[in-house]
């Protein structure tokens, strides 16, 4: 028999046993899970209020997944504001709804940890157990994987198909061997990017482990705040998750940071996987021609082939990624509404949308800047 439990915080989970469940990739570990609810980045008054879910067999943890109650859609990067407006049209309430997801995130991994695919079965059927009983309008679990998504598609769920761009390792021994699998005019472009880039008067320099200290926080905060203001307003991340992150996450963490007489003046924060580097924020104090470009995609591409990675994760959208070698790549997400009206127009509608992705996942293709065969 097995049994689901929601959970108000992460803290009533034992890390080792959540961590076994899960593939090591750094946004599902308990760690980074708590560092969100410590730091109030997710709690009360944020719109994301913990409420995770487990599946027990005879006394053990055998499922879990990171759950949230929403009462928005920020923060999410697989974006449902025309549902929410189209459902609340026809006289619907779509907020609250439930996202398994990790906040703030929009990286690909594990959305249901799980020792096998009987109890990943469960955590699903659990998901719309949870939504009936506290009658919200649906569950949507986010940048799963695409084992997860067939599993969510047979459950009932719906599954939708996004893009992002990702940079694949092809067995590259070093940048130059990336450089060489691209058309002449693109190499040179991007050698003379990175030249102009690297001759902005300073030093670039890669932290991680102890090597980072509590100042460079100090200045990556400022970053943080120079670009959340810039893009979306607020920043969801609050300045104590940093401190957090610090205490038990520096060995997941890579900080390129560029400096200027010794001081910092732009970086990027990466996270660390057993084979990907994950781009996250990118901020900056000063103006530096092709800098951004410079610590965000092509050294997180130097620490890929220096450590043997099989790819780079750099965010949400971006279709200057293209020129820079990144590759536009599926992305998936599960959908279930309570309402069955809506739930079959959502079908129909994500049936079209597939398509039209797939579509331009190829169209996108062609303007990648590897040479065309023959």
């Amino acid at each position: 028999m097995l049994t689901l439990t929601t959970h108000p915080s992460i803290d009533k989970f034992d890390p080792q046993t959540w961590d076994a469940l899960g593939d090591g990739n750094p946004f599902t570990t308990h760690r980074f899970l708590l560092a969100l609810e410590q730091s109030g980045s997710v709690g009360t008054g944020t719109g994301w209020q913990p409420l995770h879910l487990s599946v027990e067999s005879g006394g053990q943890v055998v499922g879990v997944a990171p759950l949230y109650a929403k009462s928005h859609s920020q923060g999410e990067y697989i974006f449902d504001h025309a549902w929410a407006q189209a459902y609340s049209r026809a006289g619907g309430r779509y907020y609250p709804k439930l996202q398994c997801a990790v906040p703030f995130t929009p990286a690909t991994g594990q959305r249901l940890l799980a020792r096998d695919n009987q109890a990943r079965a469960a955590l699903l059927s659990g998901l719309m157990q949870v939504t009936e009983r506290l009658e919200v309008s649906g569950a949507h679990i986010t940048f799963c994987t695409e084992a997860e998504a067939a599993l969510g598609a047979d459950a009932g769920f719906l599954p939708r198909v996004t893009q992002q761009y990702h940079w694949l390792n092809r067995g590259y021994g070093s940048y130059d061997d990336f450089l060489g699998a691209l058309s002449s005019r693109k190499r040179k472009e991007l050698r003379k990017e990175r030249a102009r880039a690297q001759a902005f008067g300073g030093t670039i320099r890669h932290l991680t482990g102890d090597d980072l200290k509590p100042h460079h926080w100090d200045a990556f905060w400022q970053f943080y705040q120079d670009t959340g203001a810039r893009k979306w307003g607020q920043p969801y991340l609050t300045r104590r998750f940093f401190d957090r992150i610090h205490d038990t996450m520096r060995a997941d963490i890579l900080l390129v940071l560029a400096e200027e007489d010794g001081y910092p003046i732009a970086g990027a924060l990466n996270f660390l996987g057993p084979d990907a580097i994950y781009g996250r924020y990118w901020g900056c104090v000063a103006d530096h021609a092709f800098l951004h470009f410079e610590l965000c995609y092509h050294q997180a591409i130097d620490h890929a082939i220096a450590h043997g990675l099989s790819r780079v994760e750099a965010g949400a959208q971006g279709d200057h990624k293209l020129a820079r070698g990144y590759e536009p790549v599926p992305i998936h997400s599960l959908h279930w509404v309570r309402d069955p009206g809506f739930l079959r127009a959502l079908e129909s509608y994500l049936d079209q949308e597939r398509d039209a992705m797939g579509a331009e996942i190829e169209a996108l293709a062609d303007f990648t800047p590897f040479r065309k065969p023959g």
